[in-house]
């Protein structure tokens, strides 16, 4: 049973089952929650994830009766197709809680959670909450190993899927050629995120910095990608912009958009990591509602919210959050990258540094999990009988 609640599960558990298709062919079947890169490996979702795609704790309160309903299709999907194991991915909110249910149903089915919460970054005493709901973690980020495993529970690092995405195939030139823009013209590429909170609070600033851009660069190509998730929200906000702009859909696109860029604008989330991957020099910006806000400042202790700016330790991305998270910082930022190419170059050359420091190159991130998962199998003592 695979169960991921947001897209950037959704990718996990598309990869993780693809992974283990590969190595134990028709010796393994799934059922799950997931979106459509999961229902295309024959995961069948009972309920569209995206009621689930929560923003801050105010948008969690409120949603706290539908979360608590699709738990419950949840449990009751694994009382219909008893699974041997669980993996339960990323999306904390909704994860424990189906991690707790699932337990309290069945003790003896394995529970696993892919992807932490990040106790390094804020609430440590999550650790030892998920110590408690699960029996093993794969995780993204070398630095989430320790903590956990001082809180008893058994951990892998399993390197971070965005690290390990293959952009040799990306071609810069065909996504130029497809908006019929030349290889000197400035192009920007718009990343609005992929969650409907999310798109509701940054196309406006976005929207706003690209029109103060576009001022004293009427030729300025505007290029936004659209997530599956939110498809239909984000082009009805961009057909109202006025300026034209080439909508980026799937991933082949998406990947040789960030190749050809001049410069991103992008909604932080683990697609820094994959724009760092292409060489896009970037901004990042991200808001949520001002009693989330002010809660998260309760808790976090890292400097920066973007991964490879925290593996840095330095600010190699401007990040432009809550508050200045304007059209104007923006643009003033984005200006600055647009038209400095040697400003773009160095940024490009630190966001390749962070990336080594974070683990690029371990190894596809998808097999990695799959095998540690299988060994977690094969190793873990038998449950006693009743």
């Amino acid at each position: 049973m695979l169960v991921a609640a947001e897209a950037s599960g959704d990718n996990l558990g598309a990869g993780l089952a693809r992974a283990l298709k590969a190595r134990l062919g028709d010796g393994v079947s799934f059922c799950g929650v997931g979106g459509p890169k999961m229902a295309a490996e024959g995961i069948e979702s009972p309920f569209d994830i995206t009621q689930l795609s929560i923003l801050g704790w105010v948008e969690g309160i409120l949603a706290y009766g539908r979360v608590k309903a699709r738990v419950r299709d949840t449990a009751d999907l694994a009382a219909r197709e008893k699974p041997d194991v669980a993996v339960l991915i990323d999306s904390w909110g909704f994860t424990i809680r189906v991690a707790k249910a699932l337990r309290a149903a069945y003790p003896s089915m394995p529970l696993v959670k892919f992807v932490g919460p990040q106790v390094w970054a804020s609430r440590p005493g999550r650790a030892n909450t998920l110590a408690a709901a699960v029996d093993y973690l794969l995780a993204i980020n070398e630095m989430d190993v320790a903590p956990f495993e001082a809180a008893g529970l058994r951990t892998t690092f399993v390197g971070n899927p965005a690290l390990g995405i293959d952009f040799s195939k990306a071609d810069g030139a065909r996504f130029r050629a497809s908006i019929d823009t030349g290889p000197d013209d400035r192009v920007l590429l718009v990343l609005p995120g992929s969650r409907p909170g999310e798109v509701a609070r940054m196309t406006p600033p976005f929207e706003q910095a690209v029109a103060l851009l576009r001022e004293g660069r009427p030729d300025l190509k505007i290029a936004v990608v659209i997530a599956e998730t939110v498809r239909d929200d984000v082009l009805g906000r961009i057909s109202t912009w006025p300026f034209r702009t080439y909508p980026i859909e799937g991933d082949a696109a998406k990947f040789d958009a960030m190749k050809g860029a001049t410069v991103s604008l992008a909604c932080s989330g683990s697609v820094s990591t994959e724009l760092a991957l292409a060489g896009s020099p970037m901004v990042i910006a991200y808001a949520v509602d001002r009693l989330s806000y002010w809660l998260l400042r309760k808790v976090v202790t890292v400097r920066f919210g973007t991964l490879f700016n925290i593996a840095a330790d330095e600010e190699i991305a401007p990040e432009f959050l809550q508050d200045q998270c304007t059209g104007p910082n923006l643009a003033r930022a984005v200006a600055e990258r647009l038209d400095d190419p040697q400003l773009r170059a160095d940024q490009v050359a630190r966001q390749s540094a962070a990336l080594e420091k974070m683990g690029r190159g371990a190894g596809d991130p998808s097999d990695l999990a799959a095998d540690a998962l299988l060994d977690f199998l094969k190793t873990r003592p038998a449950a006693p009988s009743a």
